[in-house]
């Protein structure tokens, strides 16, 4: 599936059952609960946070995902309803990094070790 044509489906699927987009700063303020979400869990599976004895901790890189996917859904929805094509972002992303940091990495002695 193209970024093109998932950024239809995500909207398709607002038409039909969100009935509409959340305001921008309502989805906004949701994609910084999913980012917090996420962190949450990678701080306990990668970090040195733990898990409480109350929470279940199989299938964790499997919630890691669904977070990802919450993430990428309500990022799309800001994007559709803004406008901004995510594949032109995602190619206009990629020419800045090339120029602006195609040797920069390499020179860094921290990643270089």
């Amino acid at each position: 599936m193209t970024i093109k044509v998932y950024q239809k489906q995500v909207d398709d699927w607002i038409k039909e059952h969100g009935v509409r987009y959340f305001d921008e700063k309502t989805n906004m303020i949701l994609l910084v609960e999913e980012v917090g979400e996420l962190a949450r869990l990678m701080a306990r599976v990668y970090g040195e946070q733990s898990f409480k004895q109350t929470e279940k901790t199989q299938n964790a890189k499997m919630k890691i995902a669904d977070e990802l996917g919450d993430i990428l859904f309500v990022l799309t929805c800001l994007s559709n309803q803004m406008g901004i094509d995510l594949t032109e972002v995602i190619q206009h992303n990629f020419t800045k990094k090339t120029s602006r940091d195609k040797d920069r990495h390499h020179k860094n002695p921290k990643l270089n070790q």
